[in-house]
């Protein structure tokens, strides 16, 4: 081989080396260390805790309740009078002030006569007494000196009769009066409408030896009972208008508030209910108290029924939400169709395609009618994710940071960041969105140490940094 051909032959071998070696590095560079898309990290979020028709938002503005029976008031009879008759059976409706029962009126004019006669005899006998008395004196003047003594002892026993005598008279007179009154109104009233329950028989009450004779209970089945406490208190007033929410599906229900109490409740210890503010002092404990509602319908609901009470600040509801609803800033556009950063069963994160049905243009939301079930996690624009990334439920683990709300891939709101017809301020000030499964899940402590946490944090936020705790972070925290 001549020279010329070496030389040749070795420059074509040191191309083909420089190519490999370039190829080599940009591979190494997309797939190798540092580079691979599979270990960069992108966070994840359930799409149940996203979903927006689902969503409760427990807010200082939302409040527990349960379905109890309606107020229930015990009757109760005079148990030393007689009861003459009965004037109402079970289920009768009755208005306050109807009469429930008459007593025996000759049994009470009986026992006026006899207290009138006790009286007229105490008062013969305080009339002898004092002539007694007069006579004595006029005969100790005459005795002796022992013989006096045993006159000032008769007289002091005379006093002493008479003092208890006009005691008893004026307690008789009491009774006289009493007597007479109910002569006047020898029956029972309602002291509030209802229906009347439980009613007994004179000879049963006899049985029983209670002083019960009947119960009224309340007009409606049902009423919802509600709690508030201290820090939230400012808007559970009487009359204001209520929307009440199941915890196992989207059934509502419109109420008012009837009336507030504010007696301190108790738990089942007896004790009060209170939250500490991180202190056992007893001044950094809040209250709880009770306010009752009246639904329009009772339609789906059930005794001992636990819901949510939120306050309605003419929210809208003319869309009914069911199925996934989702903010329109998850929602990306490839041309007409539409997507979101889901991941896959593999852990790695890949566009899904979606289907967009209605619209709520006040809310900022759509609904996902079909790509998406309420168990998959998806993530939020941002124009570094790639498919093949790995997807993490994990703040701490991510390499891709979530895009603050409003942008998106690109950066143009036009053209990546969902439709452009849909908008939405990316704001959830009112509340965090709560897992639906999850919710329905929850037990009634769980529930009620979360709203504690709530109104505490949401309080210790006011007053550490003047501002309200970030709605966006408190969705992710509670979604982990």
């Amino acid at each position: 081989m001549t020279t010329k051909k070496r030389i040749c032959t070795v420059i074509i071998v040191l191309v083909i080396v420089c190519t490999v070696c370039v190829g080599g590095f940009f591979v190494w560079k997309k797939t190798g260390k540092g580079g691979s898309k599979s270990s960069q990290k992108v966070y994840v979020q359930k799409v149940s805790s996203l979903n927006t028709a689902s969503d409760f938002k427990l807010s200082n503005r939302s409040f527990l309740g349960v379905v109890e029976a309606q107020e229930s008031v015990d009757v109760k009879y005079d148990s030393s009078k007689t009861v003459d008759e009965i004037l109402v059976k079970n289920g009768d409706s009755v208005k306050k002030g109807d009469k429930l029962l008459t007593y025996d009126v000759e049994a009470i004019n009986l026992q006026l006569e006899q207290a009138k006669l006790e009286v007229e005899r105490l008062q013969n006998e305080i009339a002898s007494n004092k002539s007694q008395i007069a006579e004595l004196e006029k005969e100790k003047k005459n005795a002796d000196q022992d013989a006096a003594v045993s006159y000032t002892t008769q007289i002091l026993s005379l006093q002493s009769d008479n003092a208890k005598n006009e005691y008893d008279i004026k307690a008789k007179n009491v009774e006289i009066k009493k007597l007479e009154a109910s002569t006047k109104n020898a029956y029972v009233t309602a002291s509030i409408d209802g229906t009347v329950k439980n009613v007994k028989t004179v000879d049963k009450l006899q049985q029983d030896g209670g002083d019960v004779i009947m119960q009224i209970t309340e007009e409606g089945d049902y009423r919802i009972k509600g709690r508030f406490n201290e820090q939230n208190s400012k808007d559970i007033m009487q009359g204001v208008s209520v929307i009440v929410k199941s915890r196992l599906d989207d059934s509502t229900w419109k109420g008012e508030i009837t009336s507030v109490d504010t007696s301190p409740q108790k738990n089942s210890d007896g004790d009060m209910y209170m939250y500490s503010y991180g202190s056992s002092d007893e001044m950094s404990q809040s209250s709880n108290y009770a306010f009752y509602v009246k639904p329009e319908s009772f339609d789906g609901l059930m005794l001992g029924q636990h819901v949510l009470i939120e306050i309605d600040n003419g929210q809208d509801t003319s869309i009914n939400k069911t199925g996934i609803w989702l903010y329109s800033d998850f929602i990306c556009k490839d041309g007409k169709k539409n997507y979101v950063w889901a991941k896959n069963e593999d852990g790695k994160i890949e566009k899904r395609y979606v289907e967009i049905g209605q619209k709520d243009e006040d809310n900022g939301d759509c609904e996902i009618k079909s790509g998406l079930e309420k168990g998959d996690y998806i993530a939020y624009p941002d124009k570094s994710i790639e498919e093949g990334m790995t997807a993490t439920t994990n703040e701490a683990d991510v390499s891709v940071p979530p895009n603050d709300l409003g942008t998106n891939d690109n950066g143009d709101a036009d053209t990546e960041g969902g439709d452009e017809d849909i908008a939405f301020d990316g704001s959830d000030e009112d509340g965090m969105a709560i897992d639906e499964d999850m919710l329905a899940s929850m037990t009634d402590e769980e529930i009620e140490e979360y709203f504690n946490k709530l109104y505490g944090e949401e309080e210790n936020a006011e007053n550490a940094d003047g501002e309200n705790a970030d709605a966006a972070d408190a969705d992710a925290a509670f979604a982990e």
